[in-house]
């Protein structure tokens, strides 16, 4: 039976720290964990995306390494993310022999000259007939549908496990923006950090994460919730439970989210006069993981005076908004880095 996609030729892809999502006109095609494993003495790829990541923290680190290739969203290792990336290709335009897709895969705003030509490189090699570049932010706007063709101000956070941009977008182009080269992973550490501190108890990146999605959020809740993890004791080095309760997350993270609202003050404090009051007006986009923890748009809407709000689809903007950049190529064009 023929591969469904096969005849795709137009993708869009999000070219996360964390998760790697292509799409095309109906929608998401696929979506894996942007990790590999890797055979250490053969320097040889075993496997990755979900097979990958279940192998984090189970496996020998003298045996197999299982890495992410990027780094604060920018590629940390060019052979694996062309590896990844030509995986990913092949598993949603099959062979790629007679239909070589046409790619707009996406990059964080502001990354050097060196860096847009890795990801450029990568995805070129990994299978692609043309290739162009995004910013992460207009990408998002477009998925997310927001008016940026007027001459109007809007606004859009991008919540990223590696990577935080805020920008103001007006007429396809970006305005004003910022980034921070740290998210999610952050907010992980973070908690990681303080049951150490606090309990003496040593944490796993899985375990702090689950801790952060099921009871997690960025500011003090009504209903105040417990979660029981496993952790191993500092000092007897053996396996030890303790109970974290949603208060104790929300002060983990005090610190990371006063830098996630700096970047974004940054921002308006450099937009001209007349585009926030079109922000005020309409509000603060948010998306990417991060906008998922709970009370984050309560956050940004106190600290910056602004309503802010969760767009519908905040994982998946980014890709739509990729494919839908190739259709609009023509006007976008000025607006894209140059490779």
């Amino acid at each position: 039976m023929p591969n469904p996609f096969s005849f795709s030729k137009d993708l869009g892809i999000d070219l996360g720290t964390i998760h790697t999502r292509i799409a095309n006109g109906s929608g998401v095609l696929v979506e894996e964990p942007t990790i590999v494993a890797i055979v250490i003495q053969e320097q040889k790829i075993v496997s990755l995306g979900k097979e990958a990541q279940g192998m984090q923290g189970r496996v020998s680190d003298e045996t197999i390494e299982v890495a992410n290739p990027l780094k604060n969203g920018v590629v940390a290792d060019y052979e694996i993310t062309e590896a990844l990336l030509h995986y990913l290709l092949r598993r949603v335009s099959g062979p790629m022999r007679l239909f070589r897709p046409r790619v707009m895969i996406t990059v964080p705003y502001g990354v050097t000259s060196v860096e847009l030509r890795a990801v450029h490189e990568a995805v070129l090699q990994a299978g692609s007939r043309d290739a162009y570049l995004i910013q992460q932010p207009l990408a998002a706007a477009l998925g997310a549908d927001l008016p940026i063709g007027s001459p109007s101000g809007n606004m859009i956070i991008c919540l990223g496990g590696g990577v935080t941009q805020a920008a103001v977008i007006s007429m396809y182009g970006i305005v004003t923006a910022d980034t921070m080269r740290s998210g999610g992973i952050q907010l992980d550490e973070a908690i990681i950090t303080y049951v150490r501190k606090k309990y003496g108890v040593i944490i796993g990146p899985t375990t702090a994460e689950q801790l952060k999605i099921k009871i997690g959020a960025a500011v003090p809740l009504d209903k105040e919730e417990g979660l029981e993890v496993q952790g191993q004791d500092q000092v007897s080095g053996l396996p030890r439970p303790v109970t974290i309760t949603t208060g104790e997350v929300v002060e983990a993270l005090q610190e990371p989210l006063r830098q996630i609202v700096e970047t974004c003050r940054r921002v308006l404090e450099k937009t001209p006069p007349e585009l926030v009051s079109d922000i005020i007006d309409r509000g603060v986009a948010l998306c990417g993981g991060g906008a998922l923890l709970r009370g984050t748009d309560k956050l940004l809407t106190k600290a910056l005076g602004i309503p802010a709000y969760v767009v519908d689809n905040p994982d998946t903007c980014v890709a739509e908004g990729a494919f839908k950049a190739l259709g609009l190529y023509a006007i976008l064009k000025r607006n894209l880095p140059p490779v």
